[in-house]
């Protein structure tokens, strides 16, 4: 579970490298993320010449998590980082065209159908 000051790699190809998370959205007892929460962030990292610049404010929809998913199944999955894909802030679709890397399942079920058509692999 991602908190507040977590550092989260950004997997699209918007311009931000990484961001910092400073608010969980939701309800106020919410004080932790995981897989297919949309959170806000400062970029503190970014390449030059892209959509997205440091010091930006942007909303983030995480889509990998180091913290182990438990599935009804009984399986459970981990990924090797912390990474999300930057949205908008009213449609909460990507404001991307490419997504790198894999997408939790967990994304697709919590309706955001888009994040996994653009991805090259669901897990």
């Amino acid at each position: 579970m991602l908190r507040e000051r977590s550092i989260v790699n950004i997997a699209d190809n918007s311009g931000a490298v990484k961001v910092m998370l400073f608010a969980v959205s939701g309800k106020n007892n919410n004080q932790s993320a995981g897989v297919g929460s949309i959170v806000v962030g400062s970029v503190k990292e970014a390449i030059p010449r892209g959509k997205i610049q440091k010091g930006q404010i942007v909303h983030v929809l995480i889509i990998r998590t180091r913290n182990r998913i438990n599935r009804k199944d009984g399986s459970s999955i981990s990924f090797s980082d912390n990474a999300g894909i930057i949205v908008n802030k009213q449609t909460k679709e990507p404001i991307a065209t490419r997504v790198f890397g894999p997408v939790a399942r967990e994304v697709k079920e919590m309706g955001h159908n888009k994040v996994a058509s653009l991805a090259d692999e669901v897990l």
